[in-house]
């Protein structure tokens, strides 16, 4: 939350705003420097407005509020700059949300893992009318990560569940894979 800060320096004092005239009279400063005290906070953040707009260099508080803007959801348990990467990056996960690339992109954001992706769709063409149609009739998506440790991956799970309910299509069941290198997945 903003507020005021004591001892805040201001780049804008009202003293020096006003005419010359006015600079000696002593009640007048002390009242303007009250004010400059209070506005300062203000001034300041208007001064920074792109960089408190901006996820790499935004305030902490300030970034679940960018977040909303960009239609994203950040875990506030999560490390500060893995937050900060999922709203940096919203607006381009946005425009390949439902495809392959798109899903890849918000598994690694979420687990920071390469994913294989492995999908029932395909397209093809024929010159033989009537020819069978590729891919499969129900439409699937398995996303399958290779970790050291399985187990350490549990918790994520979770989350990678939740992450692949909201990215693929609602007509596409979906499935998480995750094995230890060198094993089977689970």
């Amino acid at each position: 939350m903003r507020g005021t800060l004591p001892g805040l320096p201001t780049a804008h004092p009202l003293l020096h705003q006003l005419p010359a005239v006015y600079l000696d009279h002593p009640f007048l400063e002390r009242f303007l420097s009250a004010l400059d005290e209070v506005l300062a906070p203000v001034l300041l953040t208007l001064d920074n407005l792109p960089a408190h707009l901006h996820p790499r260099t935004a305030p902490e508080d300030l970034l679940a509020w960018l977040a909303e803007w960009v239609a994203v959801e950040v875990d506030p348990e999560r490390p500060v700059t893995q937050r900060r990467a999922v709203v940096a990056s919203a607006v381009t996960r946005h425009r390949r949300r439902g495809t392959r690339e798109g899903l890849a992109a918000a598994v690694r954001v979420e687990t920071g893992i390469e994913p294989e992706i492995i999908e029932s769709g395909a397209t093809d063409w024929s010159t033989e009318p009537g020819a069978p149609l590729p891919g499969s009739a129900r439409q699937w998506v398995t996303v399958r990560l290779t970790v050291p440790d399985a187990e350490a991956v549990a918790p994520t799970r979770l989350r990678l569940e939740r992450l692949l309910a909201a990215e693929v299509p609602a007509h596409v069941v979906y499935r998480v894979e995750v094995a230890a290198e060198g094993t089977g997945a689970s």
